[in-house]
C-alpha cells in the first residue's frame, strides 16, 4: 500500500482512472523527491475555469480563474517536512493540504507553451506540492529560483523536463 493517500475528485468530464493514476504518481514522486517520509494525505480537485474561479473567490477573495491553487495545512519553510506529530491520530496521515487544478488552464497553457497536456498537468501538480511544502515564488529572486530548481529537478525525474530550444 502506498504510504501517501492522494484523494482526487473532479467536477468536470475527462478525468478517468488513467489521469487519476498519473496525478497520484506525480504527487508521490514530488513528495519523495522532497524527502517526505511521514505518510501524508493530499486532496486534489480537478475542475474547470469556472470552478477554480469560484474557489479563488471564496478562499482568497480573488475574482479570477487561475491554473492551480494550493492550500497548505502547515506553515513550513522550504525544505521542511511534516513530522510524525503532525499526523492525524485516527488515520496516521499528516494532512498536507489541498490543491485545485483547472483542466481548462492545463489545455490552454500546454498549447501556449508548446508541450503536452500531460506535462502541463504534471508541472502544475508538482508546483502545488512544493507550495504545500512551504516553497513560494512571491519574490523574483532567490525564493522563485529555489522553487523553479526543485520543479525542474522533479519534472526531470518524471521524464517530463522542458524541451530545450536549439
Amino acid at each position: 500500500m502506498p504510504k501517501h493517500k492522494i484523494i482526487i475528485s473532479a467536477n468536470v468530464p475527462g478525468v478517468n482512472e488513467g489521469l487519476r493514476s498519473f496525478l497520484r504518481k506525480v504527487i508521490r514522486t514530488a513528495l519523495d523527491a522532497e524527502g517526505v517520509d511521514v505518510p501524508c494525505e493530499v486532496n486534489v480537485l480537478v475542475t474547470n475555469d469556472t470552478g477554480i474561479h469560484r474557489v479563488n473567490l471564496d478562499m482568497r477573495d480573488v475574482d479570477a480563474p487561475t491554473d492551480v491553487l494550493s492550500f497548505p495545512m502547515f506553515e513550513l519553510a522550504p525544505g521542511d517536512k511534516p513530522s510524525e506529530e503532525d499526523a492525524d491520530p485516527a488515520t496516521g496521515l499528516a494532512p498536507l493540504g489541498d490543491m485545485c487544478i483547472s483542466l481548462e488552464r492545463v489545455h490552454a497553457q500546454a498549447k501556449e507553451y508548446g508541450h503536452s497536456n500531460r506535462r502541463e498537468l504534471a508541472y502544475l501538480a508538482v508546483h502545488s506540492v512544493l507550495h504545500l511544502l512551504g516553497y513560494d515564488h512571491l519574490d523574483e529572486g532567490p525564493m522563485k529560483a529555489q522553487m523553479r530548481e526543485r520543479e525542474e529537478s522533479i519534472m526531470k525525474e518524471l521524464g517530463l523536463e522542458r524541451e530545450k530550444n536549439t
